[in-house]
Parts: structure tokens; sequence; C-alpha cells
């Protein structure tokens, strides 16, 4: 997956203020970490409201809140913050149209236990799971 739409995701090089060549940058990007306004903007990709965004990560929305749109989270958000990007990312790349992949995201799956995959970014290995449910679908298996 080209990194250029995980980055999209986030905002792009206007939001993240930083150039992204490989997935060290990456690295180095969580490390310093996202900003509020990466984390709106993935949640407008989404279609999801803040409240809905801080259910899926180790943060609180009234912590959200009372950031300032350049202000950045520890690691462990960004992390997840990027790990959630490239989900959106791999999504509009598989379904090749965003309201296609936000129906599916929203929608429970028999291949995940008839959860949406959308309750299942909460976590590392559920973010895991969709990404290789999204691998399955690309290459036309369909459970």
């Amino acid at each position: 997956m080209d990194l250029v739409c995980i980055i999209n995701a986030l905002g792009g090089k206007k939001i993240i203020r930083k150039t992204v060549r490989s997935r060290m940058d990456l690295i180095e990007l969580t490390g310093e970490g996202l900003t509020k306004a990466a984390l709106l903007h993935l949640a407008g990709k989404l279609s999801l409201s803040t409240g809905q965004m801080a259910a899926l990560l180790p943060v609180t929305e009234r912590t959200i809140q009372r950031y300032t749109l350049r202000q950045h989270f520890n690691r462990a958000v960004s992390e997840h913050i990027l790990q959630i990007a490239e989900v959106a990312a791999r999504g509009v790349e598989v379904f090749q149209e965003r309201e296609r992949f936000l129906a599916w995201l929203n929608h429970p799956g028999k291949a995940l236990d008839n959860h949406t995959p959308v309750s299942l970014l909460n976590s590392r290995i559920g973010a895991e799971i969709v990404l290789d449910e999204l691998g399955r679908i690309e290459h036309g298996i369909v459970s």
C-alpha cells in the first residue's frame, strides 16, 4: 500500500508537516505524535464523530476536546491513529470508492463473527483482522 494514501487519510503533508518516504518515517512520526488535526481529518474520512473515534482509541473524548489542533498525542495514541489510517487507506484502495468502503466498515460481517469492522478497530489485533479481511476481499475470497 502506498504511504501517501495513509498520510492523506491523516490530512496530507499540510497537516502532518513532515515528508514520509518509508515505514521507518512512520515510526518517527508516531514518536513525535500525531496532532488533533490529523485525528479529526481521519474521523471525517471515516464519517465518525469525535466520540466515536475516542471509543476506538486509548484516550477519552474529553481529552481530545481539550487538545488544540496542533497539540500532539502520545506515542500509544498516535500509533493507534496511524493503524486506523492504514485501515482507511487500504479500505478505499480495495473498494475503490470511499462510500462503498464506509458501508462495508459499518456492516456486520460473517467473516468477522458478525461484528462490524469499525467495532474491531479499538485494538491492534482487531485492526489486523480487518486488514486481513480486506486482503481476502481484494483477492476475491469471500466467506
